[in-house]
């Protein structure tokens, strides 16, 4: 039986650029992927955490002295440089496959319900309970929030995107079997989680909101276009009615 025969729902979970194979992890490299995981997805974090805010890194402090704070993006290329290198190198993998799926009419049309639905209920809600704060960036700073809405999704979203759905779901999809619901809540709690780099704890909750909302996306989809266009959404969305500022603090010299 071919790959595109099985139900979806009877599918391994994987990113959509896998090549159509489905097989199970053996016990050793069940045990290698999540301890990879751990690493990249657990210990990177606190790591970029302490370089973010030059705080003093254990066994590192020769080579970085405390109080060296490096932006966060750069803090990042090494997690980034490593999964990427992991699928260069893997044979399962196609980019090509991974960027060749587009969206759907229904899932666009989802997208732009939830966003409408959810982001109006924050716009009401930054307006209402903090109205200094609505349309300030654009309208204190419309130079700086220009760049930031050109710059954002390509730079950011993209990267993020590749990192927590194209790669995590193609590298440890297989752990998770069938059980989409447990690799959606898995990769959503620790998208969140690796926003501790921010500093703050309205950041953590809304990403891991946001991440649970694009892992299920993708999910479904298979689609990087489809979470790289929603997530976009969102963080314009948040730099424009004044939430930005949670994703800001700490990181100053970003």
């Amino acid at each position: 039986m071919s790959d595109t025969a099985i139900p979806r729902e009877k599918r391994t979970m994987r990113a959509g650029g896998t090549i159509p194979l489905v097989r199970t992890p053996s016990l050793l490299m069940g045990g290698w992927l999540l301890l990879e995981m751990a690493l990249l997805f657990g210990a990177a974090p606190i790591l970029m955490t302490w370089l973010v805010h030059g705080e003093r890194i254990p066994l590192l402090s020769e080579y970085i002295p405390a109080g060296t704070k490096i932006p966060i993006f750069v803090a990042l290329l090494p997690v980034l440089f490593i999964a990427a290198f992991l699928l260069l190198i893997d044979p399962t993998f196609r980019l090509r496959d991974e960027l060749r799926r587009g969206l759907s009419w229904r899932n666009a049309l989802s997208i732009i319900i939830i966003f409408l639905i959810m982001g109006g209920a924050a716009t009401w809600f930054v307006k209402t309970y903090h109205p200094s704060w609505f349309l300030e960036f654009p309208t204190n700073r419309p130079e700086t929030y220009q760049r930031i809405m050109l710059a954002y999704p390509i730079f950011s979203v993209a990267a993020q995107e590749l990192l927590y759905r194209s790669f995590f779901f193609h590298r440890y999809g297989p752990l998770f079997g069938t059980h989409a619901w447990l690799i959606v809540i898995v990769n959503g709690l620790l998208f969140g989680y690796a926003h501790i780099v921010m500093g703050s704890t309205f950041a953590i909750a809304a990403t891991a909101l946001g991440g649970l909302i694009l892992a299920a996306r993708y999910a479904m989809t298979g689609s990087f276009w489809a979470v790289f266009i929603e997530h976009t959404l969102w963080g314009w969305l948040v730099f424009t009615i004044g939430l930005g500022r949670y994703f800001f603090t700490g990181v100053s010299n970003v």
